[in-house]
C-alpha cells in the first residue's frame, strides 16, 4: 500500500497541498524547501515534479533554483511514498539534547560526541540534527552550518535562522573562520613540518563509500587543500598535534597527516591498522580527532566569537596516562 503526503489518511484520495512560505524559509531554493516538506520522498522524484510543472509558486511554474519568498504560496502535488518510507517517517529520531557551548536567537554551538553522525543517510537512520529537531519541536528552524565526521568529536554549529545559516556558510566558504583540531598521530611528528599544501582528490570505492587521496597539482579533479600543524605534546610513540585547516575538504586532516607518514590513532579508513588493534588495550577505543577551537563572526552582530571544546574525558585520560617524553627544545 502507498501513503500519500498531504492526505488525511492513507486510504484518502490524493490531495493537493498548499504551503505558505514563512519568514524563516524566505530565500531558500525551491528544491531545498520541498525536501524539508516531503520527508522520505527521493530527491529524483522531487526534481521530477518540479520539472513537470506540478509544483507551482503563486500559480506559476518555477525551477529548482528559484528562491521562495515570504508569503509565497507553493503548490505540492499528491506524492506517493512506499510503505517502508512511511513506516520510517512514523518512527522519528529519538529526541536528544547535546552539550551547548553557546546559544542565542541566531545559532547554537554544541559539543558533538564521537560516534554520532551529524545527519541521517548512508546507512544511518538519523543524526544530530534530526535528534535536535525532535527534542525541540517548537524551533522554527534548525540547520547544520557545517559537518564533522561521525567519529570526530567537538564543536558543531547549528543555525536557528535562515539569515544566520547563509551568513555562517559564506564565512566557511570564504575561509573567514578559524578551525583548529586536536589529533594524536603515530610516531614523532617532524617539528619542521608546519604547513601541508597538497591537493586532494575525492573518489568512490566499488561499494560506494567515499575516499580521499593526495594527488598532484596537475590533477583536474584535485582540490587545493592547506593544513597547518603545530606540535602540542610528544608522547611515547605518538604526537599530539594542533591542526588548523585553511580549507574544509572531506577527510582533509586524516588524509594529509596519514600521507605524511603519521596516521591518526584509531582512524579506520586511513590509519595504521596494526596500531589500531593495539590501541583499545591501551585505553583508546575511538579515533583521536577532536574539533577543539572555532572562530567566526557572529551573523547578527559581526563580533568575533571564539569557542573551545575541551578534550572529551576518554581522550584526555589517554593523553594523561601516556608516557610523556621530554619535550624537545
Amino acid at each position: 500500500m502507498n501513503h500519500i503526503i498531504g492526505a488525511q489518511t492513507a486510504a484518502a484520495s490524493p490531495a493537493v497541498k498548499w504551503l505558505l512560505v514563512d519568514e524563516e524559509s524566505a530565500g531558500q531554493r525551491l528544491d531545498n524547501f520541498l525536501m524539508r516538506h516531503l520527508k522520505g520522498v527521493p530527491k529524483t522524484h522531487v526534481y521530477r515534479i518540479i520539472r513537470s510543472g506540478e509544483v507551482r509558486i503563486n500559480k506559476g511554474r518555477a525551477s529548482a533554483e528559484t528562491r521562495v519568498e515570504t508569503g509565497d504560496e507553493v503548490r505540492l502535488p499528491p506524492v506517493r511514498i512506499s510503505e517502508k518510507v512511511a513506516e520510517k517517517a512514523a518512527r522519528p529520531a529519538p529526541g536528544r539534547e547535546f552539550p551547548v557551548l553557546l546559544e542565542d536567537d541566531s545559532l547554537m554551538a554544541i559539543d558533538k560526541p564521537a560516534g554520532v553522525a551529524v545527519h541521517g543517510g548512508s546507512g544511518v537512520s538519523f543524526g544530530v540534527i534530526e535528534q535536535l529537531r525532535q527534542a525541540r519541536p517548537q524551533a522554527k528552524l534548525l540547520e547544520l552550518v557545517h559537518r564533522l565526521d561521525r567519529d570526530t568529536s567537538g564543536i558543531l554549529l547549528v543555525a536557528k535562522k535562515r539569515s544566520a545559516l547563509k551568513n555562517l556558510q559564506d564565512q566557511f566558504r570564504e575561509r573567514e573562520t578559524g578551525k583548529t583540531y586536536l589529533a594524536l598521530v603515530k610516531g614523532e611528528w617532524p617539528a619542521k613540518l608546519k604547513v601541508i599544501d597538497q591537493p586532494l582528490h575525492k573518489f568512490l570505492l566499488p561499494d560506494g563509500e567515499r575516499r580521499v587521496k593526495v594527488t598532484t597539482p596537475e590533477d583536474p579533479d584535485g582540490m587545493r587543500s592547506i593544513t597547518l600543524v603545530k606540535v602540542s605534546q610528544r608522547l611515547a610513540g605518538a604526537t599530539l598535534l594542533e591542526v588548523t585547516i585553511k580549507t574544509g575538504r572531506t577527510h582533509q586532516i586524516r588524509v594529509h597527516l596519514a600521507s605524511n607518514g603519521h596516521p591518526i590513532a584509531g582512524d579506520d579508513k586511513y590509519g595504521d591498522f596494526e596500531w589500531n588493534k593495539v590501541l583499545p588495550k591501551q585505553g583508546l577505543k575511538r579515533m583521536f580527532l577532536h574539533a577543539w577551537r572555532l572562530q567566526f563572526n557572529h551573523p547578527a552582530t559581526a563580533e568575533r566569537v571564539a569557542l573551545q571544546a575541551d578534550l572529551p574525558p576518554e581522550l584526555k585520560a589517554y593523553v594523561d596516562h601516556a608516557q610523556l617524553k621530554t619535550p624537545s627544545v
